[in-house]
């Protein structure tokens, strides 16, 4: 089959907004008998620590009645598991299930790496927000996942110092910025936050709160809408805070960013469910000084936030036994005993409404424990998650975003400039690839 024409019926089977018709998968689960005439031995890619427990709950529990057994195989995440899982495809070696992260879903759709599994775990929809499970149908009837764990993202603050200075949590964005201007005047050493341009997912995740699709398509033609009217006014936002030095423009992650945090030189920090754990290694001086509270809205009519990381479990097209490794996907992003173990051996936030408000998640992280309701706030936070529109080459985007917004943020330059790169660099990507692209 020639290039364009196999990238033209992938763009059809991972059609983000059009709802168009998937393909039918490679290696159709239909003959898929071995869960019920005999044992079965399933392979499972994964990165998250202590999943070689949670697994062992499955293999000594409902994988022992099924005949079902998982092997756990530590990998690497990112875009390193995403290459390794490719290759292996190629050769038809892939393992029978795979962790992928959300924006990963649409790469491995393109490469005829994952399985549509509709079929096998489509009344597992209910458990999850809307939002969230989207991420996993790429807008079509297919599901390529069950997804795992979740990063609504949230406004986190120095409760203290905020009343020390006389601020009010912001509820919408024109009101962070005065918070971030009045701070300024009281305390010019001081600063509200800073613009980060080493993490792509932050500014992803605010893009896709503001109603950013940056991935959809047209017809058979995939469409590039990174520079679109609500990134746009993303990017206008945070650079014209930087600009004017209301905020500071220095990354994150790095010993000056934790000293910032950690000595309250730096008053609050636009992040995700999982913060609390970044703050307890970066901030520890500051504990139980922190409040969290729903991310600023465009508008007061609004009440949506974004994504911040997150992943799924995903049956790859290479399994021969498809059913099996569904019935294990769901178990695992289902069932309350395997919840409640990836909260407790590795820490995640998980996608299941249900699971937010048990288990782990009836009492607040340590570092907030002065914060009782932490948990049911963000469950009501998780609720509201926008929907997302992944591409195939989400990596690309990325690191242009890391190149040209932190040239931007580094000189205090034009963001919107840097915005039109990512646009331009990514769709010349696909073009390279062989998709069709609708300008």
């Amino acid at each position: 089959m020639p290039n364009t024409t196999r990238r033209r019926l992938v763009t059809m089977s991972v059609a983000v907004a059009l709802g168009a018709t998937a393909l039918t998968a490679c290696g159709s689960s239909d003959d898929d008998g071995d869960a019920q005439s005999g044992p079965v031995s399933l392979t499972y890619w994964t990165w998250t620590p202590g999943m070689d427990k949670v697994v062992d709950l499955w293999n000594k529990g409902p994988g022992k009645e099924r005949q079902i057994t998982v092997t756990v195989k530590k990998q690497a995440s990112g875009d390193t598991l995403v290459t390794k899982i490719l290759t292996a495809h190629k050769a038809g070696k892939a393992p029978d299930l795979v962790q992928a992260e959300y924006q990963a879903l649409p790469t491995l759709v393109s490469n005829d790496a994952l399985a549509d599994i509709a079929d096998q775990v489509g009344d597992a929809k209910g458990k999850f927000a809307e939002g969230v499970w989207q991420q996993t149908t790429l807008g079509t009837d297919a599901v390529y996942a069950v997804p795992q764990d979740i990063g609504p993202m949230m406004f986190y603050y120095r409760a203290d110092l905020f009343d020390e200075y006389g601020l009010k949590v912001p509820t919408t964005w024109e009101e962070f910025a005065q918070t971030a201007r009045a701070l300024k005047k009281k305390a010019p050493e001081k600063d509200l936050t800073t613009f980060s341009a080493n993490d792509s997912g932050l500014f992803a995740g605010l893009a896709q709160q503001a109603g950013a699709r940056w991935w959809t398509t047209e017809g058979e033609k995939w469409k590039v809408g990174i520079n679109d009217a609500a990134t746009k006014k993303v990017a206008d936002f945070w650079g014209g805070l930087v600009e004017e030095g209301a905020i500071d423009n220095q990354p994150m992650y790095t010993p000056a960013w934790n000293k910032a945090l950690n000595t309250g030189q730096q008053i609050a920090w636009v992040s995700a469910v999982w913060a609390p754990g970044t703050l307890t290694t970066a901030a520890p001086d500051t504990k139980n000084k922190w409040a969290m509270a729903p991310l600023p809205q465009w508008s007061t009519s609004e009440d949506v936030t974004g994504s911040w990381g997150g992943s799924s479990t995903a049956v790859t097209t290479d399994s021969g036994h498809q059913d099996a490794a569904a019935e294990f996907a769901t178990w695992l992003n289902t069932d309350g005993d395997a919840l409640n173990a990836l909260a407790k051996e590795s820490g995640i936030y998980p996608a299941s409404t249900s699971a937010q408000l048990s288990g782990a998640f009836t009492t607040p992280p340590e570092y907030f424990s002065n914060q009782s309701d932490f948990y049911t706030k963000a469950a009501e936070i998780a609720k509201t998650t926008a929907p997302s529109a992944w591409g195939p080459n989400v990596n690309v985007a990325y690191t242009t975003f890391k190149d040209a917004f932190g040239a931007a943020a580094k000189n205090k330059s034009d963001f919107t400039a840097a915005l039109d790169t990512m646009q331009e660099d990514t769709v010349a990507d696909l073009k390279k690839q062989g998709f069709e692209v609708a300008e």
